[in-house]
Formats: structure tokens, sequence, C-alpha cells
């Protein structure tokens, strides 16, 4: 249909910007809600290797289904009883150091020594009372009251948002054969083997991914555990908590976790520098032996992805998503790179 009419030219262009800048604003603010399901399918396509193991060993996929999720209930429940009151009890410990650390700082000279190491350029001391007085001022005291309540008010939506994934994790990988099957038949049926056989390559090589990740996480985290208990490190559940956790980033997630453990065991009345000292040789090991032997061997079926392009992915995802991006990153580039192995480059030959 040609429009002529100049009036009625601009009237729908000014139509269609605006229907686009209401369905920009409609994602920004459902960016919440996508971010949840975009976690949860990703943890579901995680789910269905196993899924699909448990059906090549002749177990109905219904079956399968349950099972995958009871041991999911269960490990989650394990943890919650298991580990969490071990962590809560040592952040309750670490909490209630802070103010004896504070009281030890401002009895000890070591501001007056630190001041006379730097010259006398800075004077520590002024710095320390000055945030002394502004911690005693009422006005600031509700500042930072506020901004402990909203800090609560972040937990809770974190938990919120962790019970959501949950149930949506566990609703996707029950459906997950089905949503693939509608997804194929919207691809014109010439093309719709091809597509398949692709779409499975995809998730498979997304859900190997996750599990691998998972597992170099675990053991990060278990063996942080076992040696931080070994050299008598404090608050050792919650600093492999951290270890474990912070793992599961692409990248940047082990020497992460290792900085912030060696960090605390510096901390004077908690650790010792012996004990940093002896962390940050363990860390530094370890991430040799993860970056040449767990890594490589874990996720040798997963991913097969250049060095180069895994930087470059994760720090695209990180800074397009946060944390999320850079958990989905590495996989979005496998998947690029196969369809290109796959498709781009076989028509270019064809030509």
């Amino acid at each position: 249909m040609k429009i002529k009419n100049a009036f009625t030219l601009g009237l729908v262009a000014t139509l269609g910007v605006g229907l686009g800048i209401v369905i920009l604003m409609a994602i920004g603010n459902l960016a919440t809600v996508l971010t949840y399901i975009g976690i949860a399918i990703f943890l579901a396509l995680g789910l269905d290797p196993v899924v699909s193991w448990l059906e090549a060993r002749h177990v109905r996929r219904s079956l399968a289904i349950l099972i995958v999720i009871i041991g999911v209930a269960a490990v989650i429940t394990g943890l919650v009883f298991a580990v969490l009151p071990i962590i809560i009890d040592q952040l309750t410990q670490l909490f209630g150091q802070v103010p004896l650390l504070l009281r030890g700082f401002q009895s000890s000279t070591w501001a007056s020594d630190l001041s006379e190491r730097l010259g006398g350029f800075i004077d520590v001391q002024a710095v320390v009372d000055a945030v002394t007085k502004y911690l005693q001022d009422p006005g600031n005291v509700t500042a930072i009251a506020g901004g402990a309540l909203a800090v609560g008010v972040g937990i809770a939506n974190g938990i919120f948002g962790t019970v959501i994934v949950i149930i949506l994790t566990l609703f996707f990988t029950a459906n997950l054969a089905m949503m693939k099957r509608t997804v194929y038949l919207l691809v014109p049926a010439s093309k719709r083997e091809r597509f398949a056989d692709l779409g499975e390559q995809v998730t498979d090589a997304v859900g190997r991914y996750v599990i691998g990740q998972v597992a170099l996480g675990v053991c990060n985290g278990v063996l942080s555990f076992i040696f931080l208990t070994i050299i008598q490190a404090p608050y050792a559940a919650v600093l492999a908590f951290i270890a474990g956790l912070l793992s599961l980033i692409p990248l940047v997630g082990t020497i992460s976790g290792s900085v912030i453990i060696v960090a605390v065991c510096l901390i004077p009345g908690i650790g010792s520098p012996l004990t940093a000292l002896v962390a940050a040789i363990y860390y530094l090991i370890y991430m040799q032996v993860e970056a040449y032997f767990l890594s490589p061997n874990i996720m040798r079926r997963a991913v097969s992805v250049p060095g180069s392009v895994v930087v470059i992915a994760a720090l695209a995802g990180a800074s397009l998503l946060g944390v999320l991006g850079a958990l989905i990153a590495i996989p979005i580039a496998a998947s690029i790179i196969l369809i290109v192995k796959q498709v781009v480059i076989p028509i270019q030959n064809e030509r």
C-alpha cells in the first residue's frame, strides 16, 4: 500500500514510533519477569540432559522428570537444613566481631603508624575520627538505617525471586519437550527437520554447559570447605559457600571468590597473615588445576568455544545483563558458532 499524502505518512510513522516506544517500555517494565523466565529456562535446559540420561535407560519420561524434580527438591532441602544453619551461625559470629574490630582500631595506634608510613601526606586518624563523627550523627544513622532497610527489602525480593525461579524451572523441565515441539512447528515443513536437529544440538550444548558449570562450583565449594577446615580458617562454611557460588560465574568467578577469602583471612582479629598466605597459595594452585585439568575434562562434551570468544562473550554478557549475562553468554556463543558452522558456511559453499 502506497501512502501519497504527507500528513497520513507522518501520522503512520508517528504511530509506528510510538508503538515501538510503548513496546520497549513494556519490555523494560517486565525486565525482572523476563529475567526470571530466562534463568528458569537456562536451568531447565541444564536438567534436561539428566532426564534424557534416564530415558536412555528405559525410564519413562514422566517418571524421569518426577525423579529429577524429587532429586532437585531433596538437594535444595538438604542444603537448607544442613548448610544454611551453619552459614547463618557463622555470619552472626562474623557480624558480632565488627564492633570489637572497630573498638580495637580506635584503641590501637595503627592509624598513626599508617600515617607515618605514608609520609604524613594522609592523616589516617583524622579520617577515622571523621567517620566516627559521621556515624554518631542521628541523621546519618537514620540514613544508614534506611539503607539497611532497603538491603533487607532487596534480600526479601531475592528470596521471592528464587522461589519463582524454582517453580518456573520445575514447570519448564516438565514441559520442555512440548515447548520445543511447539517452536519447531512454527518453522516451514520443508526446513523443520533441519531446524529441529539444530535446535536439539543447541539445547543439548546449553544443558551440558550448565551441568559442567554447576559441577565446577560444587567441586570448588567442597574442596574449599575441606581445605579451610584443615587450616582452621575463620568461617569456613561461609567462605566455602561464597567460593562455590562465585565459581558459577565464568572466567572471573573463581578468582573473585579466592580474593574475598584471602581478604577475610587477613582481617585482624579474625584471621592471620599466615592463614591468608596459605589460602592464597592454595587458590593459586587450585586455579591452575581447574584451568588445565578440571574445566577441560568436565566441559569436554559441553561447549567448544575458542578462548578469545569466551572472554569477549563473557564481558559482553556481563555488560548487558550482569551476572545472568555472564552465565548465558558462553553457551549462546557456542550456539552461534554451531549455527555458523552447520548453516551459514554450507550455504556459502553451495554458491
